[in-house]
């Protein structure tokens, strides 16, 4: 890896009731390319440098402090008081054209909520989320997967990023919100928009009005569906908190579910212990997203959060209203806990822990490890298409993606659907 320039400078730990904000020299961009190609040599240099907190930048001139160890991310994710993920202060300094911005700033929804208001909005979207037929969700999943399949299967060849995995949960999510293809189209592409931070106040605006379209719909003809459920939920959102918790499902639900479809897949056609799997070894699709929800989650830097005033932890001082970042990918490689041993093990971050700890897990790995099964259950003999070497990882200070995952299989014909 290229160390960036923001790493070179000398200082190891911070000093005692120093804080890594202030820091003697410049700061490392988690939004670099450089970044992107390599994060765990990354991690590994922040760890000896500075111990459990880094002096990052999320975009240029935008501080943070990153947390990459595991029992200090804990500490901080079970303190919401101390903690709040409530970024209205923070935001009066920031930009509105600032890439990250829209990913961080205050919006009437859970994931930007403390104490009652949390709680409220997390009701709603629990209630909508129990309802949903995971028996069902099996079939929505196998109805959208195979005409995926059967669309690449006979030319040997496919990007199972473009072709599949964005496909894939772009439909299923609409699926469980009840959403019209249109609608659900104008939310992705604002959501793609916000993600990369290319333009994102325009893909900020294109997600709310996509949202607000749906929520009138819903309101209109309800149906056996999330939206539908949030409306009916006691809490009474209005318009304005129902398109927040909307954007919400599709926030979290698009892309880091096609990044973790992706991130998995990768594995087990690059590494020979699931690469024999695929043909009946021993480690199974549920093994390999073990795996990766500990070595590459799909979000590896988030569950961002302010501190209302200075707050001392680890010997460091954290300055008021500056986003501090748990990297989920660092916290999870933390010597203090990675044994090596994945299989099973459901210690990892990647869901968040606490009171802001994501309540779709269930549905997520279901979708996943259905989305892979399905497709090499239909294409057993898949490999990696360009050397693993090659692969590009896209920039950004929140993601773990792809930008395109090549593979090569012996022709198929189309599967059908019983």
């Amino acid at each position: 890896m290229t160390t960036p320039e923001s790493a070179t400078h000398t200082r190891s730990y911070p000093v005692a009731h120093g804080s890594p904000i202030d820091t003697d020299g410049p700061r490392i961009a988690l939004y670099s390319e450089e970044f992107a190609a390599d994060p765990h040599a990354a991690y590994r240099d922040m760890r000896g440098r500075y111990g459990s907190l880094v002096p990052v930048e999320l975009s240029p001139g935008v501080p943070a402090t990153l947390v990459i160890g595991y029992y200090t991310a804990l500490r901080i994710l079970n303190d919401p008081d101390h903690f709040p993920a409530d970024s209205r202060t923070w935001q009066q300094s920031i930009p509105d054209d600032c890439p990250i911005r829209p990913m961080l700033e205050w919006r009437p929804a859970a994931i930007r909520s403390t104490g009652l208001e949390h709680t409220r909005y997390r009701e709603a979207t629990v209630a909508g989320l129990v309802e949903i037929d995971l028996f069902a969700l099996h079939s929505t999943v196998e109805q959208i997967a195979v005409p995926l399949i059967n669309a690449f299967c006979e030319v040997g060849t496919a990007d199972l990023v473009s072709q599949y995995a964005f496909p894939l949960s772009f439909a299923v999510i609409n699926a469980m919100l009840g959403c019209p293809p249109e609608i659900g189209q104008r939310a992705a592409a604002g959501m793609a928009a916000l993600i990369e931070g290319v333009d994102a106040a325009a893909g900020n605006k294109m997600v709310a009005d996509a949202m607000f379209d749906l929520v009138c719909l819903k309101r209109a003809e309800p149906g056996d569906d999330i939206v539908s459920r949030l409306l009916a939920h006691p809490a009474q959102l209005d318009d304005g908190e129902m398109i927040h918790q909307v954007l919400s499902f599709y926030g979290a639900g698009i892309e880091p579910t096609q990044n973790l479809i992706i991130n998995t897949l990768r594995l087990m056609v690059t590494d020979t212990r699931f690469a024999g799997g695929i043909l009946g070894g021993s480690l199974s699709t549920r093994d390999a997203l073990d795996e990766v929800l500990f070595t590459d989650p799909p979000l590896s830097n988030y569950c961002v959060t302010f501190p209302k005033q200075p707050i001392l932890i680890d010997g460091a001082w954290l300055p008021a209203h500056q986003p501090v970042v748990i990297s989920m990918t660092g916290c999870n490689n933390d010597p203090a806990i990675n044994t090596g041993v994945y299989t099973d093990n459901r210690s990892h971050l990647a869901w968040s822990a606490g009171p802001h700890a994501c309540p779709a897990r269930s549905v997520a790995s279901l979708i996943v490890q259905d989305a892979i099964d399905q497709l090499l259950d239909a294409l057993p003999e898949m490999r990696l298409a360009v050397p693993a070497e090659d692969l590009i990882w896209r920039p950004g200070p929140f993601q773990r993606a792809l930008a395109a995952l090549p593979v090569s299989f012996s022709k198929t014909p189309p599967l059908q659907i019983l």
